[in-house]
């Protein structure tokens, strides 16, 4: 099978789990409503296919103005995260322990932003300091889940992300898609990672800010 005729099948499969899962996320999308205030979706610009940037959509979990709240509590990646996070919202948790969070990214699928399996969409100040090698996890479209998640996930840091994911582009195929949509689901209801800092992204940020600055 080609790869079109793939990314046509993942089209096709978000289609059909959104109507399926169509109950569910109004119910995900009133318990945000009514524990949180409004502001249901967090709607962020990432790096799509050779980085040209979407609109990302997830359910939200943390609190409005989160990463300028990062500043507040001391912490060095905006986009990281602190074991027992306060920006974090009680229904957030539930919903980012089980990816259920991530199920409006369905939408994306379905108008060819991203796959369903692929190297997960990065911010895009974080992009702008990759390196050509680390570009290459840009040749194939973002993915809901990927080989980095379920080999790892948050609990690995990015230098072994981006190996993982140039593994993936090279041996892709619909057989491995699948190896890892069902990798995914067997593992739903895992229990929450630990909090692992992002000294990767940090350190090119502050070379960055260092070169702004001469």
């Amino acid at each position: 099978m080609t790869r079109t005729t793939w990314d046509l099948a993942n089209r096709l499969a978000a289609a059909v789990a959104l109507v399926l899962l169509a109950p569910v996320l109004l119910v995900i999308a009133a318990w945000i409503r009514l524990a949180d205030g409004r502001g249901v979706l967090f709607v962020q610009d990432r790096a799509g296919r050779d980085g040209v940037p979407f609109r990302m959509l997830k359910f939200r979990t943390m609190v409005h103005d989160s990463v300028r709240m990062a500043e507040e509590i001391g912490l060095a990646d905006p986009f990281g995260l602190l074991r027992d996070d306060p920006r974090i919202t009680r229904c957030g948790r539930f919903l980012r322990r089980t990816s259920l969070d991530e199920l409006p990214q369905l939408v994306n699928v379905l108008i060819g932003r991203m796959a369903l399996v692929g190297p997960r969409p990065d911010v895009l100040p974080q992009v702008a300091n990759y390196t050509s090698e680390d570009r290459r996890r840009l040749e194939v479209k973002p993915g809901i889940t990927g080989w980095a998640q379920v080999n790892g996930r948050e609990d690995i840091d990015w230098a072994e992300r981006f190996v993982l994911d140039r593994w993936y582009v090279d041996h892709w195929s619909p057989a491995l898609d699948l190896r890892i949509l069902w990798r995914t689901a067997v593992s739903l209801r895992r229990a929450e990672p630990p909090v692992h800092v992002d000294e990767l992204n940090i350190q090119r940020a502050q070379a960055h800010e260092v070169r702004r600055a001469a």
